[in-house]
């Protein structure tokens, strides 16, 4: 997307009309312009001098937001950019015109009303006339800005609501000129009656006050708009200014632009991270809460990744660079609030048609206000201030900022929480969600195997996982890793002769005598697997762990089980989606038992086993018939489902393909922060629905009051002051966002619900149709963890007409989806290169 800053625009007409110029310009697919940030964002292929020209032409302008790629990297977080440089200008008018003001209200109103003091020259109408005329002439020149934009729009067929503005204090000056003339041929007849009436029905001070009225209101709104871009101001006011490169062994601080991929950079105790890196040398602990919203600092040491703009707490430590400029993870985040704020959501679809009409509407019910007083026999003085007051109370503008504001503070409240809304759209839908789609590894579980049980025998448990480790110590396996990491801090013993015996586990000799370790089957066909001990590793087995059998000395020493943990969070998160009226489905490739013990540990209402990556996108298309459908993966095979889904939802700790697929990414990398992704998607939902309501409320009601038709006969100022709290109400309103707390479920409400039932049939067809297509069973010896899960299944669905696999080492077999016809020693050959041992095909 191509951004551009637009000026000139004053309500959500002007950006209507901006944003219907540029969609004609050949080679543009999309456009949004945002009135909140005077921006403009545009995909396609059409060049900038095109689209700058045909902003240009419907009477506003254009530049590209930034001229080049070396300068998006140079200043990529400007803070200059979002620098508010309409209200100081406003002020400057307003200051200009206060006291011209005051001074026409004390003689148009304080003199003529209410009997204050004037010099005796004023006791002629004429004279204080010619006076008022000066003044608010003097007043709608200072003013002028509202003149000349509003009548160009309305040259360029598109008015708006300095359109409004233009015509209702225009209207009220040639008005009162026009009176003043017949006051001066009255006074020329001596008509001493027709002056004074000629003389109470001037407007000059509507036509000096309206201007000035909706100036304060502009003033306001600019303050209120500029405090709902503030958590985007806050994230680049984090940017890094400066860095310490290390270079022939000497330290230099450059400016943060100079620093390159590979570079060497220095970070010293409470200073910022410059770039993204990897640590080279030392450790510490880092605050990463400016992008994560975590307090509690990080460990990071030699081999552990960096982010700019978090601080380093206390050690030393040096990093090579790997991401700079607008390719650092704070920039990616600041890209995405900004690009959030330029698109818009599909609520702003029905504000945007009323938009478009609006003033030409309000326009012709000036007119007929204007004509029916007249038909109904009152003064031209009455119609022409009901006319008047009805273009100045109108407000377009409380329309056009009804969603943009909202979106902004929402998006700013979602960084804040670590929670990126890469769109308006994405922010508005993820509110909408009523099915929820679980990734298993890396999403609802932890993705790395963790040691879950030590069942010793003859020994204590830490004999047991000292033994294992030492046995495992120079293994590669997953799972020896994971008996590594529990033994941490432990002295190991020496084993020698390690070897290991593939598809059947590991041995060496510690102290002269034999170690081995290994499956249950491996363990049990070398006679060192009791009943007791098989029922105890079946049991952790139907529980989703992964049993290791040891020995030493030709004694069994005990059991340890391995398994991929859910995260802390997980259960918690699910129980909040469901008590949000959610319905939650696990889709994993896993085997059918791993699968139902971690979602009865996590409390997921439906699982789905087996699915392969493109089966896990037909699986959201099916559901996505249902209702809303939102999908939660980290990795690459989840891409596909979260580009179908209608909210694809990104956990942040995973590949950069996921991320990219993705409408939503939380950074945490936690399932709660989805639960507060849907939360505080609907609270900006809600606030959206009080702005559009309060905006259409307001119109509704003003217009009819403006127009006379309660009884009451509203001057044109009132009018204007009216209009001007309309948008100002609107932006506070959106504030209010900045109070939501996405993490608390305390308000949370069950919603357009799906019935269970419906979910459980489409859950149902979706396996019956997998149990109905041609299907081989090979029962396989070796297999001992979800690792050689993986090798079987690799080697399987490399071979044609092969569709799919899914290996199950607990139950010793591989089921095999075939899209053809496949040959048993086709499919035995497979396996068994990969040393497993292929015991008949089913």
């Amino acid at each position: 997307m191509e951004r551009y800053n637009v000026t000139g625009m004053s309500c959500a007409v002007c950006a209507g009309r901006v944003e219907k110029a540029v969609k004609e310009v050949d080679g543009v697919t999309s456009c949004s312009v945002s009135l909140l940030t005077n921006s403009m964002g545009v995909e396609g292929t059409a060049s900038a001098e095109d689209i700058v020209m045909a902003v240009e032409k419907a009477g506003y302008g254009a530049s590209p937001e930034m001229a080049s790629q070396e300068k998006r990297s140079a200043k990529w977080a400007d803070e200059d950019a979002l620098k508010d440089r309409e209200t100081p200008k406003l002020k400057k008018r307003l200051l200009w015109s206060l006291p011209l003001l005051m001074v026409l209200m004390y003689f148009s109103m304080g003199y003529m009303m209410w009997g204050w003091y004037a010099p005796d020259a004023f006791e002629n109408h004429v004279f204080l006339g010619l006076f008022e005329l000066l003044l608010a002439a003097a007043v709608m020149v200072i003013n002028g800005k509202f003149f000349t934009s509003g009548m160009s729009a309305l040259l360029h067929r598109s008015p708006n609501m300095d359109t409004l503005v233009a015509l209702g204090s225009g209207a009220s000056f040639v008005y009162s000129v026009a009176e003043l003339f017949l006051m001066i041929l009255a006074q020329g007849r001596n008509d001493h009656e027709t002056v004074m009436k000629y003389g109470m029905d001037m407007y000059f001070e509507s036509a000096a006050m309206i201007p000035a009225l909706i100036t304060v209101g502009k003033i306001l709104e600019a303050k209120s708009k500029g405090r709902t871009t503030d958590a985007l101001k806050g994230l680049v006011r984090l940017a890094p200014k400066t860095a310490v490169l290390l270079k022939d062994g000497k330290e230099m601080e450059v400016d943060i632009g100079e620093v390159g991929v590979g570079d060497i950079f220095a970070v010293r105790p409470g200073e910022q991270i410059p770039v993204d890196g990897i640590v080279t040398k030392g450790s510490t602990s880092v605050n990463e809460s400016a992008l994560t919203g975590e307090s509690i600092p990080c460990d990071k040491s030699v081999g552990d990744r960096v982010s700019a703009a978090t601080i380093n707490t206390h050690g030393y430590i040096e990093c090579r660079a790997e991401r700079v400029g607008e390719d650092t993870t704070l920039a990616q985040i600041i890209r995405t609030v900004s690009d959030a704020a330029a698109t818009k959501a599909p609520l702003a679809r029905i504000a945007d048609k009323v938009s478009m009409v609006f003033v030409p509407t309000v326009t012709v019910l000036a007119l007929i206000t204007f004509a029916g007083w007249l038909i109904a026999g009152r003064t031209l003085s009455f119609a022409a201030a009901r006319a008047i007051s009805v273009l100045v109370i109108s407000c377009p503008c409380a329309l056009g900022l009804a969603t943009p504001v909202a979106i902004m503070v929402g998006s700013g409240v979602g960084a804040k929480n670590g929670i990126l809304f890469k769109t308006a759209a994405a922010l508005e839908l993820a509110g909408r969600t009523q099915i929820i789609a679980l990734d298993k590894t890396g999403t609802v579980t932890e993705g790395q195997p963790a040691v879950t049980d030590i069942v010793p025998l003859g020994r204590d448990s830490d004999e047991l996982l000292m033994l294992a480790a030492s046995l495992e110590k120079n293994s590669e396996h997953p799972l020896a890793k994971a008996v590594m990491a529990a033994a941490e801090g432990m002295e190991l013993s020496e084993v020698t002769d390690t070897e290991v015996l593939p598809g059947s586990g590991i041995r060496g000799r510690l102290n002269g005598r034999e170690v081995l370790g290994g499956s249950l089957r491996s363990m049990a066909a070398k006679g060192l697997a009791d009943d007791s001990l098989s029922r105890q590793a079946e049991e952790l087995a139907a529980e989703g762990k992964t049993p290791l059998i040891f020995a030493y000395d030709g004694k069994l020493a005990g059991m340890i089980a391995v398994a991929d943990r859910i995260k802390e969070d997980s259960a918690k998160a699910v129980r909040e989606l469901q008590g949000m009226g959610i319905q939650t489905v696990m889709l994993t490739g896993d085997n059918e038992r791993t699968a139902r013990a971690v979602a009865e540990s996590a409390g997921v209402d439906h699982v789905i086993a087996g699915v392969m990556p493109e089966g896990k996108a037909d699986v959201v298309a099916a559901l996505k018939k249902l209702g809303k459908t939102a999908m939660v993966g980290d990795g690459i095979n989840d891409a596909p489902a979260l580009t179908v889904a209608d909210s694809g939802i990104a956990i942040g700790a995973g590949t950069d393909i996921a991320i990219d697929a993705a409408d939503i990414v939380v950074m945490k990398s936690r399932l709660s922060d989805v639960a507060a992704a849907v939360r505080l998607s609907r609270a900006t939902i809600r606030n959206i629905h009080q702005n559009l309501f309060w905006a259409f409320f307001y119109n509704a009601v003003c217009i009819p009051l403006a127009m006379g038709l309660y009884g009451i006969g509203m001057k044109p100022m009132y009018g204007a002051a009216a209009m001007a709290l309309s948008s100002f109400f609107v932006c506070m309103n959106a504030l209010r966002l900045n109070f939501v707390r996405p993490h608390d479920p305390s308000h949370d409400r069950s919603k357009n619900m799906v019935s269970t039932e419906a979910v459980e049939k489409i859950v149902s067809e979706i396996t019956n149709k997998e149990d109905n297509t041609m299907t081989k069973t090979i029962r396989i010896e070796g297999m001992m963890c979800p690792h050689c899960e993986a090798s079987v299944k690799k080697a399987l669905e490399e071979i044609n007409g092969v569709e799919s696999a899914a290996a199950d080492h607990t139950a010793g077999t591989a089921v095999v989806t075939l899209s053809a016809p496949v040959d048993d020693d086709v499919l035995r050959k497979a396996v068994e290169a990969k040393d497993y041992k292929v015991l008949g095909v089913e």
